[in-house]
């Protein structure tokens, strides 16, 4: 066997759904050729000349391998800081008020719009490299901060670098629907068409747009308005994703499953009776721990429905200058662990399966098995579960990014 790469006495989180947790192999190996599995099983089973043929052998020690990481909801890209609201939200203000007073989103907007491309880089690249310390190999990053064509698309050429930059797969998605501009003040609808004639044409013929995006909401765009950005994304083939019932239920999470969205996100207001409708769809309930700790919330999402309807849930960081200024994934594990009460295995399916789903990739990422891409990492821990039980161990070790081997960033 000539492979590339094998790591050996491995124990493999092969995040794989059937009896054992976690789709747990014990003293197994893992071989790499050409940036894809091409073969995993216990070591007794390995080929004998497979050790000496092979040009790089990493011995595990009986340590955890996984999936690499996935950050599926994520606004990485941004210039600026909002520190000031976050002292003004200890002092009682809420979030909404926050936002109806010209902070908020709008704040971040303006720092946006008046930073070039290269310091939006430099200010992203950053909080990505952090990402990459947890293990992180594929992030999606959303636009939205522009909130106009030239700034939008100057957002999403940000991100595609950020892909070019480091090993990390990046999915974009175009927010132009994330808050209403100033210069747009009660004018909503006019907006909307902004949005869907120019602003997402223009992404989406320039190849900077993997899916479209949405926040439906009081402080944001009604579900009529919503629908409209769906319908122009559809027409141009992109899928859709929604943030939705984060600080009310308009029922938006229901209408983006009617047009089988990829994921929901937030949805600690989501009705219980509505879950059925995103399990019909096949549409991923995302949960954003960070963005409900930071607003200090107490309305959880429906968690014991989503579980119930069969509903895949996923964890993201939300990265974002206001309610989630957060660039640790694996916090994420431990908080959707403390907060919303979910299992250890469900945390980590969360940031491995079932985000691949909520991007898309699940036929290439998210879990270990011959023919998916060798996004791997070797953790400083043997049980899945310290992943989320060890609060700010940077625990990751070693991490292949399609089979390119990497220290942790």
């Amino acid at each position: 066997m000539n492979w590339d790469t094998l790591w050996i006495n491995a124990r493999l989180a092969t995040m794989t759904v059937g009896d054992a947790p976690y789709g747990l192999m014990e003293d197994a190996a893992l071989a790499v050729q050409d940036g894809v599995i091409t073969w995993l099983g216990p070591m007794s089973d390995l080929p004998p000349d497979a050790i000496a043929n092979c040009r790089d052998v990493l011995d595990c020690g009986g340590r955890l391998v996984s999936p690499g990481l996935i950050d599926c909801h994520t606004h990485l890209v941004y210039a600026g800081d909002r520190a000031q609201e976050f002292e003004l939200r200890l002092n009682g203000a809420s979030y909404a008020e926050i936002a109806r007073a010209g902070g908020g989103i709008k704040s971040t907007v303006n720092a946006t719009r008046e930073a070039d491309e290269d310091t939006l880089f430099e200010q992203s690249l950053p909080r990505l490299r952090r990402l990459m310390a947890d293990g992180v190999t594929t992030v999606e990053i959303k636009s939205g901060y522009g909130l106009n064509t030239d700034v939008e698309c100057r957002m999403l050429r940000v991100a595609r670098r950020l892909g070019e930059a480091t090993p990390v797969t990046v999915r974009t998605s175009f927010l132009g629907a994330h808050a209403l501009p100033a210069e747009y003040t009660g004018q909503p609808d006019a907006y909307i068409d902004q949005v869907c004639t120019d602003m997402l044409p223009a992404a989406a013929e320039a190849g900077l747009v993997d899916a479209v995006d949405a926040f439906c909401e009081g402080i944001g765009f009604s579900p009529e308005q919503v629908e409209r950005v769906f319908q122009a994304a559809r027409a141009r083939g992109l899928p859709v994703k929604l943030h939705a019932e984060q600080l009310s239920n308009l029922r938006g999470a229901v209408l983006a499953a009617d047009y089988d969205a990829l994921s929901v996100d937030h949805l600690e207001f989501l009705d219980p009776a509505d879950v059925p409708q995103l399990a019909a769809h096949g549409t991923v309930a995302v949960l954003l721990p960070g963005a409900f700790y930071c607003l200090r919330e107490t309305q959880l999402p429906p968690i014991d429905a989503l579980r119930q309807h069969g509903v895949p849930m996923a964890i993201a960081s939300d990265c974002n200058p206001g309610s989630s200024p957060v660039t640790s994934l694996l916090l994420m594990l431990s908080m959707g662990c403390t907060l919303f009460g979910l299992t250890p295995e469900e945390a980590l399916a969360g940031v491995t399966r079932n985000a691949a789903t909520a991007l898309g990739l699940a036929d290439e990422i998210g879990t270990l098995g011959p023919g998916k891409r060798a996004d791997l990492v070797l953790w400083r821990a043997r049980s899945p579960a310290e992943l989320a039980y060890r609060i700010g161990d940077q625990m990751c070790d070693t991490v292949l990014y399609a089979g390119h081997r990497a220290p942790a960033a």
